[in-house]
């Protein structure tokens, strides 16, 4: 048996001693499969798993997770789990499971050749430790690496047994996965926002809704994101920021958004009149200043920021995981940073909800303003059910 170690200071590792990620990458470069089960991930250490899987050509890989189903999950590891899983099955190479009837705190790592288990780690260590962050730079773990073949045949046999199905399941086939929103932090610190404590949130969310609309989310299919015949929302609406740039030496934000609302809708008795501001608080605990604009009253935004609104949106899909902000839009070729139909089908949300509370707050200079809550919340999680 050896001993392994988290490369942390002064516990670091000597010269006779390994980190667990480094004996983790050197006995799967030996292997053409790999069974794991783990009590927590991190969306870096699946992005890390996926890379090392294709550079070491692994035929057949299943990664186990055994806390989030009854704990919860974060949304941001939950989706990019989804999407390893999704391509693993489509490589044919293997899956990501969920335990569902216990809470499985083990830590194992079983490499296979040909067919029979050669190495096993185990110990205290999540699969985190393949990828250092912040959030893990200063905790310290143990595991220690076998290659007796009795060992690794009884690890095998256990870890096997954790991918029955009275044991776990397929995450895609989980419908009831419970998620843990992960704040949306692209409207900390922003001018003209205030960020508001939940008791605040709940008492609006406990509102009765004097009124309410939904306003659906114009955006392409991802295989339409090129397709800028402006019928297919390419350059508008959630995707302005690919529109032309108003300046040559300038992309436009990424966060830049519109928010057009069809007539429909704002013809109807009790929608937001034009240039009247507003009060909104969001679900997820911001409040800033709205107004309705433009012709027919369809332009729905923040007033003094074109980019609250979209970095409240945005921003959300980022924190799930769902999507990477861009740095500059024109030179996203591909336009991997386009808001697609699909990522908000994975996300659990088409349309965003706008509720009006029946409560005012003052402005600045003493005017009452109406106060609007507006939701952006998969629908099968808690949430305004008015």
């Amino acid at each position: 048996m050896n001993l392994l170690y988290s490369n942390i200071l002064p516990l670091g590792t000597e010269d006779n001693q390994q980190t667990i990620a480094d004996c983790f990458e050197e006995q799967l470069s030996k292997s053409d499969r790999i069974e794991i089960a783990v009590g927590y991930v991190s969306r870096a250490s699946l992005d890390e798993l996926d890379s090392l899987v294709e550079k070491y050509h692994i035929r057949n890989i299943c990664l186990n997770i055994g806390m989030y189903y009854i704990e919860g999950m974060p949304e941001g590891s939950y989706h990019a789990a989804l999407k390893l899983n999704k391509k693993w099955i489509a490589d044919g190479i293997g899956e990501v499971r969920i335990i569902r009837t216990f809470k499985y705190h083990g830590k194992v790592y079983c490499f296979y050749k040909s067919g029979e288990p050669f190495a096993a780690i185990m110990g205290s260590a999540n699969l985190g430790v393949l990828k250092m962050e912040a959030s893990n730079r200063r905790q310290y773990e143990l595991s220690s690496l076998t290659t007796e073949a009795d060992e690794c045949k009884e690890i095998s046999e256990h870890v096997l047994r954790l991918k029955m199905p009275n044991c776990s399941a397929n995450i895609g086939d989980i419908t009831d996965m419970p998620l843990i929103f992960e704040k949306n932090t692209a409207l900390s610190g922003i001018e003209l926002v205030t960020e508001v404590p939940p008791s605040n949130v709940e008492f609006y969310k406990r509102c009765m809704a004097y009124t309410s609309f939904l306003l659906p989310l114009k955006v392409p299919a991802a295989d339409e994101r090129h397709m800028d015949d402006g019928k297919h929302y390419t350059k508008s609406n959630v995707n302005v920021c690919y529109a032309a740039p108003r300046s040559k030496r300038k992309s436009r934000d990424w966060f830049e958004t519109q928010l057009t609302v069809a007539k429909d809708i704002t013809r109807t008795d009790g929608y937001p009149e034009k240039n009247v501001p507003f009060f909104i608080i969001t679900d997820d605990g911001y409040w800033f200043k709205a107004h309705t604009t433009s012709d027919g009253n369809k332009q729905f935004s923040a007033v003094g920021d074109e980019l609250i609104m979209g970095r409240w949106l945005k921003g959300r899909l980022a924190a799930a995981g769902l999507i990477s902000p861009v740095n500059d839009t024109q030179l996203d070729t591909d336009r991997k940073g386009m808001i697609t139909k699909e990522i908000l089908q994975e996300y659990g949300c088409e349309n965003l909800y706008l509720k009006k509370t029946g409560q005012t707050a003052l402005d600045e200079d003493g005017t009452a303003l109406d106060v609007w809550m507006l939701s952006f919340k998969p629908e099968n999680q808690e949430g305004d059910d008015e």
